[in-house]
Formats: structure tokens, C-alpha cells, sequence
């Protein structure tokens, strides 16, 4: 695979040709040129089928709701995650994770689509039966961002590759979104500044706490960003 169709290689091993493909999986993740879309489509639909196979738990009234949002993030988001600090997210990428969890809740409450319930009120039941908590897509946010920070601090071939450059430009026209951009646009940092404040900490994960969770108390995330831009870690926003 290659992001450039002009490149022609013939790579062998043991004497025979690897093919040149567009996609492939590697430890049960696909690895596409078209980026993370493939993936997540497929982490998607695995977790769909794991959500029908547990219908019988879903529908069990002697099961609290609490027992099952429990159940539903041990044995069926668990597999959503599953690699996900390597995706790259766009918008339509992000809109398909807040659906797969609509979809899951709406699931566990018995509601569906028809009964003009809105997402809202879904979120607010949800709260009530298992207190305050970090919606899919933040979970997603907040494991890359712990993954970037434990790169940045290591000193292996994998901060090489992701700090490091190679000659040449990026194509004409609007680029693709690339897996670093996602940091710098949730953290509202230049990388530059993000590596400092990881190599800088003092315990904890100063760039999760750039996340915003729409189930935090109104001004909690305020006064967390008062307290970072006091330290002199990030500049004011």
C-alpha cells in the first residue's frame, strides 16, 4: 500500500512478490488509503451483532438499567474501542460513533426511533441510572489523546514515525485530515506546544483535560482550563 498510485515497488520475501493492495487487516484492524472510515464501519457493524446476540438481556426486567449500561461497556463497546487511539476522525467519522451510542441506549431503554423521544432525554435517563459519565465519542477522544501523550514521553521507533518528516509536499487541492490534526484541533495547541506539555507534566493528562464532556456540570470545564492557562502550560483560548 501506498499513498502515491505513481510509485511502482516490487518487494519480496523468501522470493516471492507482496502484492501492491489499497487495504488489508493487521491484528484485526483494517488498514485502508482511504483512512479510518473502513475501520470504524466494521468496528460498527461488529458491535451491532455483539448488541442483537445479548437481546435477551437488553428485554430482562429484573435487570436495573444501571446492570445493563454496565453489561452494555463491558461487552459491547469494548469491542468498538477496540485500537481505536489509531483512527483518525472526521466529521462524518464522529457522527457515526454519537449514532452507534444513541442506537445502544434507545436498545437498552426499549425506545425506538418512531416514539419522537429526543437524544436529549435519552442522555438524561441514562445519567440518572449510572450518575456522570463521558459520552462514546469523548471516550474516543480521550484514549487517543492518553496514547499521544504516552508516545511523546517514550523514546521508541514510534515516536520517530510520528514526530518525524519525510521530504516532499502534500498534494494539491484540500489535503486529507491526518491523525495529528485531530490533536491540535481538540486541544486547540500547535504539536509543538502539546509535546511540551506532556514532556512538562506533573502527573495526570493535562490534554484530556482540554476535552469538554457534555455531561460535566456546567463551568467545570471553565475552571479547568483557568487553572491550566494559570500554570503556564497553554496559552489562553
Amino acid at each position: 500500500m501506498t499513498n502515491n498510485n505513481n510509485i511502482m515497488s516490487d518487494i519480496r520475501v523468501n522470493g516471492q512478490a507482496l502484492d501492491c493492495v489499497s487495504s488489508f487487516k493487521y491484528l484485526g484492524a483494517i488498514i485502508s488509503d482511504e483512512g479510518s472510515k473502513k475501520e470504524v464501519l466494521a468496528r460498527i457493524a461488529q458491535t451491532t451483532a455483539a448488541l442483537t446476540q445479548l437481546k435477551p438481556i437488553w428485554k430482562d426486567k429484573n435487570i436495573s438499567l444501571g446492570s445493563k449500561v454496565r453489561l452494555l461497556r463491558s461487552l459491547v463497546i469494548s469491542i468498538f474501542l477496540y485500537a481505536c487511539e489509531s483512527w483518525t476522525l472526521t466529521a462524518e467519522i464522529q457522527q457515526r460513533i454519537q449514532s452507534l451510542e444513541m442506537r445502544c441506549y434507545r436498545r437498552l431503554l426499549g425506545i425506538s426511533y418512531t416514539q419522537h423521544i429526543t437524544n436529549m432525554e435519552i442522555r438524561q435517563r441514562i445519567s440518572q441510572a449510572i450518575g456522570r459519565h463521558d459520552d462514546l465519542l469523548t471516550i474516543v477522544k480521550k484514549r487517543k489523546l492518553r496514547w499521544y501523550g504516552h508516545i511523546t514521553r517514550s523514546s521508541g521507533l514510534a515516536k520517530t514515525i510520528l514526530q518525524g518528516t519525510v521530504q516532499g509536499g502534500r498534494k494539491r487541492g484540500r489535503p486529507k485530515k491526518r491523525w495529528e490534526d485531530n490533536i491540535q484541533e481538540w486541544t486547540q495547541l500547535r504539536l509543538s506546544e502539546t509535546v511540551r506539555a506532556e514532556t512538562e507534566r506533573d502527573g495526570g493528562s493535562l490534554l484530556t483535560d482540554r476535552l469538554w464532556c457534555p455531561n460535566d456540570p456546567p463551568g467545570l470545564w471553565d475552571r479547568t482550563e483557568q487553572n491550566r492557562v494559570q500554570f503556564g502550560f497553554f496559552r489562553a483560548v
